[in-house]
């Protein structure tokens, strides 16, 4: 099994791959964590999507952790790497968004493999889960990992998420939904119609998914979908869970949703990063993580 690592927008979210912050006292990123649960849970390689003016770099200061204990390989998300019939806009300088970043690691990919971002932190749970659906998956059995929104929310702001509606435990749809924070005993969503209250123990999608490799081609003709309707907006991006939305409307799979009740960590705000290397070390102390994540995989 492969994890795909999304991490082509570290760079421009932490200013540069130099400053990436640590996350521990060892100087581990919260990627290490998901590595370490990856591995001990049977995933065997690694594919890092990033940009290739980041290759060196990356590699020195994160890739090179994990290349002796298993295959590392990375892909390259490009905005130019586009099917032919179409051409970038001008004025556009940012890549396609996640369904293209997927779809860039294609030729390294010919095995079940999940997929996550780089810079959240999931859990062991998620791992288990992952790798238990994976290892008996037939074509087009995906699934998703959700979380328990209230585990997913911050002091510091509102958060964007993925609010899921589940039947018989399987995803039916996601709704992105911004500007969500706690108020109380419930979730308020801020709205241009008013306020929107969602139950605090609502599932939401944090990019953490299992897919079958016969996903690319869906995702190849939901790219070609998205490109062909151009709507003139050159900001616009092709989301990973809006093409799964469109294959389960379609019918041409299934997304078994696992709910994860581990708590989700990111740095969506710089508030939060003390509270994140707080909650981070505790598991190191209380022992569900090794003091060293790459000397005890």
């Amino acid at each position: 099994m492969t994890l795909l690592i999304l991490a082509a927008g570290m760079g421009s979210r932490y200013g540069g791959l130099k400053q990436l912050d640590p996350i521990t006292k060892n100087g581990e990123f919260i990627i290490d964590f998901s590595v370490y649960d990856a591995v001990i849970n049977g995933f065997d390689k690694i594919v890092f999507v990033i940009k290739e003016e980041n290759l060196e770099i990356f590699r020195e200061t994160i890739g090179k952790r994990f290349e002796k204990k298993v295959k590392v390989e990375y892909a390259f998300q490009k905005l130019e790497n586009i099917p032919c019939g179409f051409s970038v806009p001008e004025g556009r300088v940012k890549p396609w968004g996640t369904t293209q970043a997927v779809l860039s690691a294609r030729s390294l990919i010919n095995e079940p493999f999940a997929v996550i971002n780089a810079d959240d932190f999931y859990g062991r749970g998620a791992f288990e889960m992952l790798s238990k659906h994976l290892k008996s998956a037939k074509n087009a059995e995906y699934c998703m990992i959700g979380y328990i929104l209230k585990n997913t929310l911050t002091e510091n702001g509102s958060v964007a998420r993925g609010v899921c509606t589940v039947e018989n435990g399987y995803l039916k749809s996601i709704n992105e939904m911004t500007k969500i924070s706690r108020a109380g005993e419930v979730a308020v969503c801020e709205t241009d119609d008013g306020n929107v209250e969602i139950p605090l123990d609502t599932i939401v999608s944090m990019n953490c998914w299992g897919f079958t490799p016969d996903v690319f081609d869906k995702l190849e003709k939901s790219f070609l979908d998205f490109l062909a309707n151009d709507d003139g907006n050159i900001k616009r991006e092709c989301y990973l869970p809006m093409s799964v939305g469109e294959f389960m409307a379609d019918g041409i799979c299934t997304v078994k949703a696992y709910a994860c009740e581990d708590r989700w960590y990111g740095v969506t705000y710089q508030e939060d990063r003390e509270g994140v290397v707080n909650s981070l070390a505790k598991l190191v102390e209380n022992g569900t993580y090794p003091d060293k994540l790459n000397e005890n995989v």
